[in-house]
C-alpha cells in the first residue's frame, strides 16, 4: 500500500516513509542499484537489510527508491527488494532514465543521481551509499564522467558516502566536485576516502568533527538550493584494504575492461565483479562494511537536521 506523492501521479511514498516526511522526522533515502547491481546475491539482500536496520536504530526511516513498473517508489516492500535483489531484468536508472521508464512502465534500479532526483521530488534531503560515481580513468580520451558529478551540483540533497569509487581518476573527479560548486565534507577525518581506502592521499575540502557539524553545514547548503553536497564519511581501519593492493586490483580490472569492450554503465559493474573476483571476496566485505556505517553516518546527519528543523534552533 502506498500513498501518491505531491510530486504527480507517478510519485509513490510508502506509508512510514510519508508520515516521516510529514511528521519533519528524519528519513534517509537508499539506492537500488547498489543492491541489483553492486553486489551478488544474497549478499545484496544482507546488505540491504543491515542499512536500513542500521538507519533504524538510529531514530530514522529508511526509504529505498527505485522505478518499479513505471511507478517512482519511495519506499520498497521486502517483495519488491526481493524482486531487486534477484531479478536480472532490472537495468541501471540514472536521473535522465527515470521520465522513460515512468513513460513506458518499465523497471530500473536507481544510481546515485537517479536516487538523488527521486529523493529530491520526494522531498528526503539525506542519502546514503557506498561511493559516488566521478571521473573515469582516461576520461580525456572517453569522456566517460558519471552523471553523479552533476547531479550533485544541481540536486540539493545530502549523500553520505565514502567518497569516490577507488576504479575511478580520484584526483579529477575532486577537481571536477571543485568546478561544480559542490561541498565536500570530511567525517571525522581530514583525509578524503577512496571506497575501499580510507585515504585517497588527498586532503578533504572541508573537514567537520562530527554528525552534528556535517549537518550544520548540511542545513546552510541545502537551505540555498544550489547544489547539494558530498559528507565523505571513511571506511573503518579494521575494513579498509591497503592502497598498492587496490590499485594492483584496479589496473587488473582495467585491462580486462578494455580486452571485452566494457565501456557506459556496464563499466563500474563490470570493475566491480572484476575486483571481488582477484581479491577473494575481500572487496565486497569492505563494501558491505562501509555501506551499513554510511547508512548509519547519514541516520545521524538527518537526525540533527530534523532536531533542528522541528525546535527553530541552529544545527
Amino acid at each position: 500500500m502506498t500513498r501518491r506523492g505531491a510530486a504527480g501521479q507517478s510519485l509513490d511514498v510508502s506509508p512510514p516513509v510519508a508520515d516521516a516526511l510529514a511528521a519533519a522526522a528524519p528519513v534517509v533515502a537508499l539506492e537500488s542499484t547498489l543492491i541489483a547491481h553492486g553486489l551478488p546475491y544474497p549478499l545484496n539482500l544482507e546488505a540491504a537489510g543491515e542499512m536500513m536496520g542500521a538507519i533504524r536504530r538510529q531514530g530514522a526511516v529508511p526509504a529505498l527508491i527505485a522505478v518499479l513498473d513505471g511507478r517512482i517508489r519511495i519506499g520498497l516492500e521486502a517483495s519488491e527488494l526481493a524482486r531487486i535483489a534477484s531479478d536480472d531484468r532490472i537495468a541501471k536508472a540514472g536521473a535522465r532514465d527515470v521520465p522513460i521508464l515512468v513513460a513506458t512502465g518499465a523497471s530500473g534500479a536507481t544510481t546515485v543521481a537517479g536516487t538523488m532526483f527521486c529523493a529530491r521530488l520526494a522531498g528526503i534531503e539525506v542519502f546514503a551509499t557506498g561511493g559516488i560515481g566521478g571521473v573515469h580513468r582516461g576520461a580525456s580520451s572517453t569522456f566517460d564522467v558519471s552523471a553523479d558529478l552533476y547531479e550533485l551540483a544541481r540536486t540539493p540533497v545530502a549523500v553520505v558516502c565514502s567518497g569516490a569509487k577507488s576504479i575511478l581518476d580520484v584526483p579529477a573527479t575532486l577537481e571536477m566536485l571543485e568546478s561544480l560548486g559542490v561541498p565536500v565534507l570530511g567525517l571525522a577525518t581530514t583525509r578524503f576516502p577512496a571506497f575501499h581506502l580510507r585515504d585517497s592521499g588527498l586532503p578533504v575540502p572541508h573537514p567537520v568533527q562530527d554528525a552534528r557539524e556535517a549537518a550544520r553545514v548540511a542545513a546552510a547548503v541545502l537551505a540555498l538550493e544550489r547544489t547539494g553536497l558530498v559528507v565523505a564519511n571513511p571506511v573503518s581501519a579494521e575494513e579498509a584494504m591497503d592502497r598498492e593492493t587496490v590499485e594492483h586490483l584496479v589496473e587488473q580490472a582495467e585491462r580486462g575492461a578494455r580486452t571485452a569492450n566494457v565501456a557506459g554503465k556496464a563499466l563500474t559493474p563490470f570493475l566491480l565483479d572484476a575486483l571481488a573476483a582477484s581479491s577473494g571476496g575481500a572487496t565486497l566485505r569492505t563494501n558491505r562494511a562501509l555501506l551499513v556505517d554510511n547508512a548509519r553516518a547519514a541516520a545521524e546527519v538527518a537526525g540533527h537536521l530534523a532536531a533542528a528543523r522541528t525546535s527553530g534552533a541552529v544545527v
